[in-house]
Parts: structure tokens; C-alpha cells; sequence
């Protein structure tokens, strides 16, 4: 019985994550290619006492889900009363709609059609805000004498107190509790409530845009037609400075409060600055009930392959695209070829317990990309920090320097304060004195403050929700295995995970020794076997200074809760959300812990692991790491390239972190393999899938933002790994081995793909295995397309034309109106089947696919419990 309870309470829960993942099916169309800026980017002048400030945004065309920059000049700096925010900052917003016709000089859209004031109702004795200047309240005056009244909103309302409406695209109306309406909140708002003037006048912010996906009620990029011309809706960037004078044009008379009012007030609104966005279309840009092609694996594809399949579209070749761990990906394609492609860093048969495949595997580099540790950390000095240092309250850290052992600190859970509540004061947990000298975080370990010496003046709150831990993504992953490895290649990182203390005392936590005598499991913990980011300590409490019930525990992947892949990393490290439900909810029914929302601005702190493309494509600012050769390097083109230059091993050559000996290479850089096992597809597949490697050689290694292109983050293929991947494509279109869908007789074996560091070799030239036996040698002088070094595309190429386009009326027949219903079912009846499907280890993370060939997570990769496994059928283990 307790087999089968157990057995339920798993299905049941998995059903519950099913259904969450059913509903994010509905909010989350594929979005278009990852873009850079681009030379799209937009000044605008102020107006009024803000004449003398100009604010750019740094790309308005090709927009995605992404992060823009916005910055600014010619400004006031910024002043507070007390901790809150009082005169000169600036507060930016994204809206819909035709131009109101407010300020000529500068089309913009309707206040009421802008995501603003989803500012927190509770929790606000630390916010910089005054329930005025971060939400949609305003005062009526038919003759307004102060910033923050509103001439048209309140009228008949005691003391004039009102709202400004919201109003979504589809037409539904907010007029009243705003703050709580039901298109957006703090978890998911794009607002800039504060952004800081310095004393030089100047600011920056990196902004959040969002489509249709991410925000269905702006409607941005969803295809629309205006006079018979079908194109992307087109949306605002809009900035409304706040300043110093009252509508007297003398200064605020009162210093000691705050003086500012909403933003969409008509007052403010004055003031605003509107700047046209101009997005990708949002959807499937395939003909429906095309025949496609499926491809699996390695998310650092996953830009890069989004962006292509737009291109390859109007060709009549559609490429389905479903993420999957690279372990997950091996095994499937291993195991069951007609998987047809998939995307990998390594060599099938690489992982622990399993043989390469037998007959032909043909290897083709596609893409040049990369783990990073990315951040968002914003400066806070300590009381007494020097004027040098206090002038720069506020703004971001550009860059910060780390060493392996300085990442194995955060990924074993060493910190003081990451076994949240294990040490209060003097009081430490029973095994937990290894803790209690450990630095309380990153920010004030003395290892990190002698390499990023500016720390020594800021004050950061060391919780989980800030430098304790790095946001880590569930499930198996060549990248968690790089990062690893790079970690093992420093003699100060092995010997800190053996239980040697630093040169400040610091000790790891021993349930992530390599020591079994110090692991308190009583097995050692192995990285060099470890492909995913365990959380291995078993510490549980009732989060001090909650209030919670004794009952109500949490334990380390509540304190720590792992995101669902590296874009979601990069895109909640944006909105500095970590996730952690910190607060417990008495009144909720039933009571509960719940989610604080993204950090407090001025403060903010969240640092993970994510990739290159993920962090360009959401502005995270990335560290840079000391690779082999001692060097200090972020990840650049240039120094991925470097990398690659150095991959080495037989069959599929790899990037090994240890081997990374130039100084300008980037130490955690990863080559992207396509494989495809030719005997196991019709020619007809095999002719497509070289289409696509022909395309990723060529054009889709030129960089830019159009559909089609590279997207940053990624380096170009140099020539000679380009030429290879045609070669491969040769190989697939001429294969006459064994196949198990045309006979034919038997074929080639996996022979070796050589080194792709070294010498061309006419049957190791990485670009095939099965160089003897299936009678299609690879042509050695095969051309490769278009060189990379072309001059970027930003036009808009032949696969998309992206302009603007206004209002459209509400369509309430649009199939999005099912999407949630459908989309919640789907999931949840994925995850009822999801712990049955597979062998022993469950091929998980299980997605469910999206239009156009993206995917959501549905349940992350987990290896099912052995008791469980006992209740399958004979054979099924």
C-alpha cells in the first residue's frame, strides 16, 4: 500500500507540474531569432525642463523576447527622501496602440495602454516607492496645479482619489484595483519603476521587451492586417522622466517627502518619450501540415536553430525543434535513429554505461557557443564608503572575475548563509559547524573581494536569494558537465571539494566532499561523473523571521529552486527573481509561502549559470573566468573562437576546459555537433537534414538579427570546421550504405572523425564516421557557402519584412482563446503518462512541443526511485 501511495502522490504531483506547464504551452508561441543590436538604435530629446536629456534605445527593430538598453544624458541626478526615490529618476514602460495624438512633435501611444503599476500592494516598508509614483493612482483636478494630477480620471470620486483604466488589446477594460488586474503583476511585469540619474548626469537600464508570448494583452509581433498587408504589430518603448520642478516651473517646495506622481498621469504623460518597437512575428512562420523534420538536443542550439528554421521555411523545408539534455539527446538518437538529428558536444556512446551505435553516424559542427556565469548586481555602499564610491549607489557591476574554486563554493552550497537559518548568531545546527566561519556569501569572501576589490565597500544581503548559490537549471547537461570539468582542472577547487580549507578557512560543505570520510552520506561526491547541479545538502527549517508554523519546513531546493533551462536562467536573473518563496501568507486559504517578487531596485543580486546567447539576448552582464593559462576572459567572439581552435580528442573533438591553455580563450566555450545516422532515415530525410547543415554552414553563420542569421552570443564556425559540416552534407545526400528503410546491404561502421585541432585526413576529417565500408567518402574538396566574415545583415533579409503597424480590433474567434484551456490539459495529461514512459532512467526533461518546432519543460529530468520502478511491469525497469 505504501508503494502505491507513494506511486499516486507522484503521479498527482506530476500531473499538478503537468498542468503548469500546460498553461506556459498557452502563454509561450516560439519565439523568432535572438537579436543584438543592430543599428536600430533610436535618440529622442526631451521636452519641457527635460530639454536638455537625450534617451536612446539601443535596437527597435527584429525584437524578441530579449533586453534593450535604454540610456540617457543631459540629467539631473537623482535625490531621495530617506530611502524612496524623490526627484530626477526615470521610469520606462511598454504599450500598444495608434498615437494619441498628446504630443505631435512625438507620436506615442494611450496612457490606459500601458503595462504599468504592477508595483507590490503588500510587503512595501523597504520599497522605494510612494503608492503614487510606481502605480496607475491618481488625484482629479479639472485644473491640475501639481505633478501626479489627472484631469480626466477621478472627477466625482471623494477627494477626486481614481485610477487610470488599463486596457488590453482584445478590448477588456481595468478601471479600478489595477494593481491587482488580471493581465499582469510584479512576477511579470516589464516596468522600470526607478532607474537612477548619476551624478554625471547619465543612466542606464536594460529593459525587458516582450511579445505576444510573454504579454498576450499588448499583442507585440502577432501578425496583423491593416489595408490587406498582413505584418508584426509593432508596439512603444515608452520613458517618463520625472524631475525636480512643480507645473509652476518652480522647484518641488517640500524636500523631506516625495514629490513625484504616476507616470500615466496626464500630467507626467506630458512629459513621456515614445519610441516606436518593432518586433519579429510571433508564430510559426511554416505552412501548416508541412512534413517536418525533427531535430533534439543541446539547448545551445536552440537560438541559433530558432533563427534558421525561419529562413528554411519558405524554401518548403520545416525543421521541428525539441530541447533535450545532450545526454538525453545521445541516448534517443543512439537508441532510435529515426529521431533523425540531433544536436550534441560529444560523441554517441561518450556517456558513462553506454557503446556508440553500430553502423554509419555522420558529425557536423554547427554552432560555436558556451556556458557563462551571468549577473545582475547592482551597487550598494557600505555606511562610510568613500564619495568615489557612493556616487556610483545604484549602477551596475560591469564585470566581475572568478576562479573555479570561487564557482565550486556557490555550487556546493558552502556559504554561510546558503543552509538558510543552519547558523543564527551564536546558535549553529547540529553538523553544520563547518559553516559557521564560512563567509555568509560570495560578495564577502575574501578570495572574491581580492579579485573584485570594489566589493570591499558595497553591503549586500547574503540570503539565498542573492550570492549564496548560483540559479541553476534542472536536469543532465554537457554544460553542467563543462562547468564541472573546468572546476577539476584547478589543483585550489579539487583540493577545497577534498575537504582543504582556502587560505582564509573557508571549508566546503561536506556533503559535497570528495572526502567519503568527511561526506556525512557516506559516499564521496564525484564530479568528474556529475553532469547536472545536485543539491546534495539535506538541511530543512522553518525560514527564520517568517513566521511561519514548525510544521511549514523548507529545505535547499526550496531555499535554492532550480529553474527550467538556461533561458529561463538568464531571463529571471534579468528580472531578478530567484524564485524562493520567502514570505509566509497567513491569510492565504490555505495558508502558504509565497514569492516576494523581483528584488528591491538599487539592491538587486542574482548571479547564475546560463548560456552565451541567453545572456545577450536578456543584457546579463557575464563574469569573466580564469582559464588554464591562468587569464582572466569573458566570453567574446574572439575568445570562443580561440577556444575551438583548441578542441581536441578522437571522434568528435571537444573543448576541454583543462586543455584551454591560450590566455584570450575562453575557458567554458562548446562546440556544437549535428548527428544524424544516415542508415536510419530515408533518403528523403537524409537530403533534407544536409539542406540544413548546408544552411548553418553558410548563411546562418553570418551574424545579425534578421530570421535566419546567427544570433549574438554565438562565434562564426572558422572556414575549415564550415567546410567539414558540407562534407558531412555531401556525405548524407551520396549515402548508399544499409538502411532500414530502403535495404540495401550492409553498411559502414563508426569509424573515427579525427582531431579538429589538427591535420585534414581524408577519412578523419570530423565531418562522418564511417569513413571505410559505406562507399560515400567524403568529398575532400568539398566548397564551403558564403564565408562569416560577410558584412551582418540587418534589412530583414528574404524570410521576414518587420514593420510597423497600429491598433487592430479585438478578434474574439483568435484560436489563442483556447490555448490556456487546451494547453493546461495537454500538460497535465503528458504528466499522468510522463513516469512511464522509458527504461530505468526516465528520458526526461519530458517537453511538449509548441508551434514551429520550440518546446516547454514539462517535468525535469529525474531518475525514477527503485521502489517505483518495482511496480512497472516485467521488463519495463
Amino acid at each position: 500500500m505504501r508503494r502505491l501511495r507513494n506511486a499516486l502522490v507522484r503521479l498527482v504531483a506530476g500531473a499538478a507540474v503537468g498542468a503548469l506547464a500546460g498553461f506556459a504551452v498557452a502563454q509561450a508561441a516560439p519565439p523568432a531569432t535572438a537579436a543584438a543590436s543592430n543599428g536600430s538604435a533610436v535618440t529622442v530629446a526631451g521636452r519641457g525642463e527635460f530639454k536638455d536629456m537625450r534617451f536612446t534605445v539601443d535596437q527597435t527593430t527584429h525584437l524578441t523576447s530579449q533586453a534593450v538598453t535604454v540610456s540617457w544624458s543631459g540629467g539631473t541626478p537623482t535625490t531621495f527622501a530617506g530611502t524612496r526615490f524623490n526627484t530626477d529618476f526615470v521610469q520606462i514602460m511598454q504599450c500598444w496602440g495608434d498615437d494619441d495624438g498628446t504630443v505631435p512633435s512625438n507620436p506615442g501611444p494611450p496612457r490606459t495602454q500601458c503595462q504599468f503599476g504592477g508595483s507590490p500592494v503588500t510587503g512595501r516598508d523597504n520599497w522605494p516607492g510612494n503608492d503614487r509614483d510606481d502605480t496607475r493612482q491618481i488625484t482629479y483636478n479639472a485644473d491640475p496645479t501639481n505633478y501626479g494630477d489627472d484631469d480626466r480620471y477621478g472627477a466625482g470620486n471623494p477627494f477626486g482619489q481614481g485610477e487610470v483604466p488599463f486596457k488590453s488589446v482584445d478590448g477588456t477594460v481595468v478601471t479600478s484595483d489595477t494593481q491587482n488586474n488580471q493581465f499582469f503583476s510584479r512576477n511579470t511585469t516589464n516596468e522600470v519603476d526607478f532607474a537612477r540619474t548619476g551624478a554625471d548626469g547619465r543612466g542606464h537600464e536594460y529593459v525587458e521587451v516582450q511579445t505576444a508570448n510573454e504579454a498576450p494583452h499588448l499583442g507585440c509581433g502577432i501578425p496583423v492586417t491593416h489595408n490587406g498587408v498582413t505584418r508584426p504589430r509593432s508596439c512603444w518603448l515608452v520613458i517618463v522622466p520625472q524631475g525636480h520642478l512643480d507645473l509652476d516651473g518652480k522647484p518641488y517646495a517640500d524636500q523631506s517627502q516625495v514629490n513625484a506622481g504616476s507616470p500615466v498621469s496626464s500630467t507626467n504623460w506630458h512629459n513621456r518619450i515614445a519610441i516606436p518597437l518593432h518586433f519579429n512575428a510571433v508564430g510559426t512562420n511554416c505552412a501548416l501540415g508541412s512534413e517536418e523534420r525533427p531535430t533534439i538536443g543541446s539547448e545551445l542550439a536552440a537560438d541559433a536553430m530558432t533563427s534558421w528554421q525561419t529562413a528554411l521555411c519558405p524554401a518548403g523545408r520545416v525543421y521541428g525543434y525539441t530541447q533535450l539534455g545532450e545526454p538525453d539527446a545521445r541516448q534517443r538518437i543512439g537508441t532510435d535513429g529515426t529521431n533523425g538529428l540531433a544536436f550534441t558536444t560529444r560523441a554517441l556512446g561518450s556517456d558513462e554505461g553506454t557503446t556508440a551505435p553500430p553502423g554509419t553516424t555522420t558529425y557536423a559542427p554547427v554552432a560555436l557557443s558556451g556556458a557563462v556565469i551571468g549577473f545582475t548586481i547592482e551597487r550598494r555602499p557600505k555606511a562610510g564608503a568613500p564619495d568615489s564610491v557612493r556616487k556610483l549607489a545604484g549602477t551596475m557591476v560591469d564585470s566581475i572575475d572568478l576562479t573555479p574554486r570561487l564557482v565550486a563554493k556557490l555550487l556546493t552550497e558552502s556559504y554561510r548563509n546558503s543552509p538558510w537559518g543552519a547558523v543564527l548568531g551564536d546558535k549553529t545546527a547540529a553538523g553544520y559547524g563547518w559553516a559557521k566561519s564560512n563567509p555568509a556569501g560570495l560578495a564577502s569572501d575574501p578570495e572574491f573581494i581580492a579579485l573584485n576589490p570594489e566589493f570591499a565597500e558595497l553591503s549586500v544581503a547574503e540570503t539565498p536569494a542573492t550570492d549564496t548559490d548560483l540559479l541553476t537549471a534542472a536536469g543532465h547537461s554537457d554544460s553542467a558537465r563543462a562547468l564541472w570539468q573546468w572546476v577539476l582542472s584547478d589543483k585550489d577547487a579539487r583540493q577545497f571539494l577534498a575537504g582543504v580549507s582556502d587560505d582564509w578557512g573557508m571549508r566546503v560543505n561536506p556533503f559535497y566532499s570528495t572526502n567519503v570520510d568527511l561526506n556525512p552520506s557516506g559516499a564521496a561526491f564525484d564530479p568528474t561523473r556529475t553532469d547536472n547541479y545536485p543539491k546534495n545538502d539535506r538541511w530543512c527549517t522553518v525560514p527564520p523571521g517568517t513566521g511561519a508554523p514548525k510544521e511549514a519546513l523548507q529545505c535547499m531546493t526550496d531555499f535554492h529552486p532550480y529553474v527550467t533551462d538556461m533561458h529561463d536562467a538568464a531571463l529571471r536573473t534579468r528580472r531578478t527573481d530567484t524564485l524562493w518563496k520567502s514570505t509566509w501568507d497567513a491569510l492565504a486559504d490555505p495558508p502558504t509561502y509565497k514569492s516576494p517578487g523581483p528584488q528591491t531596485v538599487g539592491s538587486r543580486f542574482v548571479i547564475t549559470v546560463t548560456d552565451a546567447a541567453s545572456a545577450t539576448r536578456f543584457g546579463l552582464q557575464t563574469a569573466k573566468l580564469r582559464n588554464a593559462a591562468g587569464a582572466f576572459v569573458a566570453p567574446t567572439t574572439a575568445s570562443l573562437s580561440a577556444a575551438a581552435s583548441g578542441a581536441s580528442g578522437s571522434g568528435v573533438a571537444e573543448i576541454n576546459p583543462d586543455k584551454v591553455t591560450q590566455k584570450g580563450a575562453y575557458p567554458l566555450a562548446q562546440l556544437v555537433y549535428a548527428a544524424v545516422r544516415p542508415g536510419e532515415i530515408d533518403a528523403s530525410a537524409r537530403k533534407d537534414y544536409a539542406a540544413l547543415l548546408r544552411y548553418a554552414a553558410g548563411a546562418g553563420q553570418i551574424g545579425g538579427a534578421d530570421p535566419g542569421r546567427l544570433p549574438a552570443g554565438y562565434a562564426p564556425l572558422s572556414q575549415r570546421l564550415r567546410a567539414r559540416t558540407d562534407r558531412a552534407a555531401d556525405a548524407l545526400v551520396h549515402y548508399t550504405g544499409h538502411s532500414s528503410h530502403e535495404g540495401g546491404s550492409d553498411g559502414g561502421t563508426a569509424g573515427g572523425t579525427g582531431d579538429l585541432g589538427g591535420s585534414d585526413e581524408t577519412t578523419g576529417d570530423g565531418a562522418t564516421t564511417g569513413g571505410t565500408g559505406d562507399g560515400t567518402a567524403a568529398p575532400a574538396g568539398a566548397d564551403a557557402s558564403a564565408t562569416p566574415s560577410g558584412a551582418p545583415s540587418y534589412g530583414g533579409g528574404k524570410a521576414l519584412q518587420t514593420t510597423a503597424l497600429g491598433t487592430t480590433p479585438a478578434d474574439p474567434a483568435n484560436a489563442l482563446r483556447y490555448a490556456v484551456p487546451v494547453g493546461a490539459a495537454l500538460g497535465a495529461v503528458a504528466a499522468v503518462g510522463a513516469p512511464f514512459a522509458g527504461g530505468s532512467r526516465l528520458r526526461l526533461p519530458l517537453r511538449v512541443p509548441l508551434p514551429g518546432g520550440r518546446t516547454v519543460t514539462v517535468v525535469p529530468a529525474v531518475t525514477l526511485p527503485e521502489r517505483l520502478r518495482k511496480l512497472l511491469p516485467p521488463g519495463r525497469d
